[in-house]
């Protein structure tokens, strides 16, 4: 048994009953349930329909997500969430970089590498070395003026905690930046690169060794391991060259408004969607989210 998600923009809901009727219809599936009106509806099929992706190609056009998978074992027992461009909007270093005046030449180099066109550890010492005297203070400025959470992170975060799931946030990013997400956003913990600082300044080096792609699996089979838990357990989010691992390797990766390169080498795609959609796609309701304690 396989359930078919159909889910929109919760900033745009737009979500036709007809639309769900008739793709449910043609393919012979369960009743609709709506997990939130005009916004995510799901239902069953016996099997994966061949016309699957044609279908997905004509739902993006009207700025709809749909993604197909098997029903059971939907709700994961623990979160793996990339942080940049993913739990937040912006990419770390873009921001660090636009205050040490080399903004575009470091997001190019940070689209490149992310779309998979450039070595991801080798992408990162560059941009990093462009760094360099810059005031380690800066880093708490981009932090308060510069950096926004996802919308729907918090109501992830809060409602898988609540339903016993064990969360981990694992950036090719910087440990400065993932503390602050992790703490705001209620992760268990966090794994990230260190910005080398000297005398209060960063020296446009970082700590050894890089985390990049392979410390990514690297991490979801250590933290898994740690718990008892399979891989199939994992739900993995991520935008970038360095998730694929990841991403492949969990029981449900999503690319999240991802990369090309990305999103072409995963089933679960979100382009309209925030990171409650991958509330929707466990089964849970709006109903069902939880808020943070803090809210």
């Amino acid at each position: 048994m396989f359930t078919v998600t159909l889910l929109t923009s919760p900033a745009d809901p737009k979500l036709d009953a007809a639309l769900v009727d008739s793709l449910r219809n043609a393919w012979g599936g369960g009743d609709a349930v709506w997990l939130a009106p005009d916004e995510a509806a799901e239902f069953s099929v016996q099997s994966v329909p061949g016309t699957r992706w044609d279908v997905w190609d004509d739902l993006q056009r009207m700025g709809v997500d749909m993604v197909v998978q098997p029903s059971n074992g939907r709700r994961k027992k623990m979160l793996l969430a990339d942080m940049d461009s993913t739990m937040i909007q912006q990419e770390c270093i873009d921001e660090l970089a636009e205050e040490a005046g080399v903004g575009a030449r470091v997001a190019d180099i940070t689209a490149r590498a992310m779309n998979g066109e450039l070595d991801f550890e080798g992408a990162l010492r560059e941009r990093v070395g462009l760094l360099e005297g810059l005031d380690a203070s800066v880093i708490g400025t981009v932090l308060d003026t510069r950096i926004h959470l996802m919308p729907g992170g918090p109501e992830l975060l809060a409602t898988m905690k609540s339903n016993g799931a064990y969360c981990a946030l694992v950036s090719g990013g910087f440990t400065a930046f993932t503390a602050h997400v992790a703490e705001t956003l209620g992760f268990d913990e966090n794994r990230a690169n260190t910005l080398l600082v000297a005398n209060g300044k960063l020296t446009g080096q970082v700590a050894d060794p890089i985390l990049g792609r392979d410390a990514k699996v690297a991490a979801l089979k250590d933290i898994t391991g740690r718990l008892g838990l399979k891989a199939e357990d994992v739900l993995a989010v991520g935008d970038g060259a360095n998730d694929l691992g990841m991403l492949k390797l969990a029981g449900a990766g999503v690319a999240l408004h991802a990369k090309p390169v990305v999103a072409a080498e995963c089933d679960r795609r979100i382009n309209f969607g925030d990171l409650s959609a991958l509330l929707y796609l466990q089964g849970y309701a709006r109903s069902d989210f939880k808020q943070p304690s803090s809210t």
